[in-house]
Order: structure tokens, then C-alpha cells, then sequence
């Protein structure tokens, strides 16, 4: 098979492509690691390249191969987003005010290696992992492979241009806010938010006051639930993640929506409204009831996320060695949420319930909800340079208002690939789900995928 086939065949096909003989590990990670060293320089994707530990685990997984052992990942190289700890690496969250190398991996971490899995390096984040483009003074600026001009999202955004550009197969991130679904939309990959507590965040608990979880992005569907088969802490559905995704997912009910949620001021362009009424006839062709209905958003939503995020970012930086060596705009945005006390974050957090409520009510009969997956386009490298905390934060948020909502839900969320903007640029839908049912989303994302593939598109970078 053609290299280039071979990079972009995505994970759950690389585990079969091993375990049969067709490529060694050791030959998938020198692939990638070449395909690093010659498109990288321009992307910037990637923080720190593991090569030396690489090879080594790429070679003890061939032995097993040899030996007859399968796993779910074994032999497959896999990039972790630099806010997760990889023992030894420091966790550097995109600033040069981090401390030292952790000892020990984080929990998801542990059980990707579990499952057989190569790390093959740490990917860039926006410093502390703030903002929905990647661009620090200390890392540089990461590039969409689609167009080295703009951005290709954050927080996840080295891993975007990683998985997207054909440099892994397979990257695990994290969204406290839409860091996994904005580069997924924005680099033309499925993006998963799976439900809270679905994964281990240990030993990052509770991060960004609860809205933070980990979950993959990949090519296809089934890639991540192979993932979600590997990682999940809590029982899944009969069969694994990956079964549910091989199912038919019935009839469903779907809800249309491009409201966007209060507190941010945006509004979708033509192209993202297109692509949610592109996908309203799939859906209906495919068999299901499609209604337009909008969920019940509470005027507080927006408020409510925001306070959360922000005194999130307080609660990382204060545990910085070096808070000094911060950029002024993320001191300043840490500042203001040093305004929010315990009492005040309290009292917020205990208002999580009655807002998910609210919310909630749209699942009363319906399965599924579709939004566009974000308003616009991905920003141009170094449109925010000269703005201050609130103004960047003002301006991003116009570009990304459909994703925060449900991390404070809590619920299954994830992006769809669909086509492209004027721009050229890709764009998604977003689906989500009723709590804790990873497996119709996934069901019906492989339907979608099927009907409409998206795997072999590849951007200019590639």
C-alpha cells in the first residue's frame, strides 16, 4: 500500500493492517516520524517528538504482534495534547511558567499504553490552553493544513494540524469548551466530547471547574470509539463503543437548531447554516424524524460557562512555579477570575443543575440535537495579537458560541465533518446526545459518515 494510504488509514484500520502483517510497527512509527520531520517545520503541530521512546515501544509492540497478542491499539502511534501529563515530558500547557516533568503518566494516558498504544509526542496549545487558536510567545504559532494563513482552532489545535495533515493516525485532547470539536471542525476530522467522567482526567480532576474532559480526534468514527473502547471508565454500552458504532442506529428524532446560546453575541454565517440544512435533508432521507426546535437556553448559559472557564484558568495559573513568565493577556484574564471567590464558584456550580434541566427538557422526545458546529471560520494567524483578555476572548467567542453549553451539561457531543466554506476551510455539524449515550451518537455519526464519507480528504499540507 502507498505510504500516504497507509497515514491517512486512520486507527482502527492501522490495528487491522498490523495485526495481519500488511506493515510493522516499527515501519508505521518511522512512516510518521518522517512525515513529521518533513511537513511539521511549517505546521508547527507538534511540541516535543518522543522518537528515541517511540521506537522502543514500537518495537516491543511488534513483538507481541509476533507473538500472537492482540490488543486495541497495540502497534499504533498515538500524539497526546500538552496539557495531559506523559511521564517524564514536562506538561508544558503552551507557557514557558511550567514546572517539572511529571513521574508518572495520567490515567488515560496509562491506558492507551495499556491498550498498546505508541506515544509519539506532546502537540501545541494556546498558553494554558485558553483560547480557540493556538499561538504563544514560546511555542510560536500552529498552522491549519488546509491553509498555513489561519489557524486551525484550539485548545486541541496542534492536534488538529497532526491528525489532519496525515503526521498520526489518532490524537488525544482535551475540551473544556470546545477544544477537541473546534480544531475537529476547523481541520475537517470527527471530533468526540464524550460524557463527563467518561474517561479518567486523573490526575487533573475537576479541571477547569468541572467542564474539562479528555477524548479523541480522529478520521472516522469508528477510530473513536476504538478509542472510548480503550480509555472509558465507566460501562458502556453492550458490546463496546465500537459495536455500537457498527449498528444501525434506528429512527431517531432529531432536533435542528442554530440558536446560539445567550451570553455570546454571533451569529452563523451562510455557509454554516447551509451545511445544517444540508444535513437536515440527510437525516431525513435517511429515514428520520427531523423537527426544527430549539433547546431551552437560559439567559444565564452564557454567564454561567464563562465564570466557570475563567476562574479555571486562576486555579491552573496558581499552580504555576512561574506565573511570572506568563503573557500579559493570560495573567490578565487570571486576574479577573481571581474576582470570582470560593463562595461566589459555589454558588454558580450549584446552579449547574436547574441550567441542565432547562436544557435537558429538549430530550424529553427528542435523540439527538444538531447544531451548526461553530458560527464562522477559523481566524487568521496573529488576528488577536494586540488584543487584550476580554477583547480576545469577546471576538473568539463570536467565531465558537455552540460548544461551551455542553460542557456544562456534561452530555456526549461531537462534530461531523461537512465540506467546505468560501474559503475553502472545513466546516461541521454538531450532534449531541441525551447523557451519558455515546452510543447513539456514535451509531448515527457512522450512519452520516457512511452516506457522506469525509476520511479521504486531505488538505493541501498532507
Amino acid at each position: 500500500m502507498d505510504p500516504t494510504e497507509i497515514a491517512f488509514a486512520g486507527a482502527a484500520q492501522q490495528v487491522r493492517m498490523l495485526a495481519a502483517g500488511a506493515i510493522t510497527a516499527p515501519d508505521l512509527l518511522t512512516l510518521y516520524l518522517e512525515r513529521i520531520a518533513r511537513l511539521d517545520p511549517e505546521l508547527n503541530g507538534f511540541r516535543v517528538v518522543l522518537t528515541r521512546e517511540a521506537r522502543t515501544q514500537a518495537q516491543e509492540a511488534q513483538r507481541r504482534l509476533d507473538a500472537g497478542e492482540r490488543m486495541p491499539l497495540l502497534g499504533v502511534p498515538i500524539a497526546v495534547k500538552d496539557d495531559i501529563d506523559v511521564a517524564g515530558q514536562v506538561t508544558a500547557r503552551g507557557t514557558g511558567a511550567h514546572g517539572p516533568a511529571p513521574e508518572q503518566d495520567a490515567e488515560v494516558v496509562r491506558r492507551l499504553r495499556a491498550a498498546g498504544a505508541v506515544v509519539v509526542g506532546k502537540t501545541n496549545v494556546p498558553e494554558m490552553t485558553i483560547w480557540p487558536f493556538t499561538e504563544t510567545l514560546t511555542f510560536g504559532a500552529t498552522r491549519n493544513p488546509w491553509d498555513p494563513s489561519r489557524s486551525p482552532g484550539g485548545s486541541s489545535g496542534g492536534m488538529g494540524a497532526a491528525v489532519a495533515a496525515g503526521l498520526v493516525g489518532i490524537g488525544l485532547g482535551s475540551d473544556g469548551g470546545g477544544s477537541i470539536r473546534i480544531p475537529g471542525t476547523w481541520c475537517g476530522l470527527f471530533g468526540l466530547k464524550p460524557q463527563r467522567d467518561r474517561v479518567p482526567t486523573t490526575p487533573n480532576e475537576d479541571a477547569c471547574q468541572g467542564l474539562t474532559v479528555y477524548g479523541p480526534l480522529t478520521r472516522t468514527v469508528e477510530d473513536a470509539a476504538l478509542f472510548l473502547d480503550a480509555t472509558a471508565t465507566t460501562p458502556g454500552p453492550d458490546g463496546g463503543f465500537v459495536a455500537a458504532a457498527g449498528r444501525e442506529p434506528g429512527r431517531l428524532r432529531i432536533a435542528i437548531s442554530t440558536k446560539v446560546p445567550p451570553g455570546v453575541l454571533a451569529r452563523p454565517g451562510s455557509a454554516q447554516r447551509a451545511a445544517v440544512q444540508e444535513a437536515s435533508a440527510l437525516l431525513r432521507g435517511l429515514g428520520h424524524t427531523v423537527v426544527l426546535r430549539d433547546p431551552d437556553y437560559p439567559a444565564s448559559a452564557g454567564a454561567h460557562f464563562t465564570s466557570r472557564f475563567v476562574r479555571g484558568v486562576t486555579d491552573e495559573v496558581a499552580r504555576l512555579p512561574h506565573p511570572e513568565r506568563l503573557e500579559t493577556r493570560t495573567r490578565a484574564l487570571a486576574h479577573l477570575g481571581s474576582l470570582i471567590d470560593d463562595e461566589r464558584i459555589a454558588s454558580i456550580r450549584a446552579g449547574e443543575a436547574a441550567l441542565t434541566g432547562r436544557v435537558m427538557a429538549l430530550f424529553d422526545d427528542i435523540d439527538v440535537l444538531v447544531t451548526p458546529g461553530t458560527a464562522r471560520g477559523p481566524s487568521r494567524i496573529g488576528a488577536y495579537q494586540r488584543r487584550g483578555a476580554l477583547a480576545t476572548l469577546a471576538a473568539a467567542m463570536t467565531r465558537v458560541p455552540y460548544q461551551g453549553i455542553f460542557n456544562v451539561t456534561g452530555q456526549p457531543a461531537a462534530v461531523v465533518p461537512w465540506g467546505l466554506d468560501g474559503d475553502g476551510l472545513p466546516m461541521s455539524v454538531q450532534l449531541v446526545s441525551r447523557p451519558s449515550d455515546e452510543a447513539t451518537l456514535l451509531s448515527l455519526c457512522a450512519q452520516v459518515e457512511q452516506a457522506r464519507p469525509w476520511a479521504n480528504r486531505r488538505p493541501p499540507i498532507s
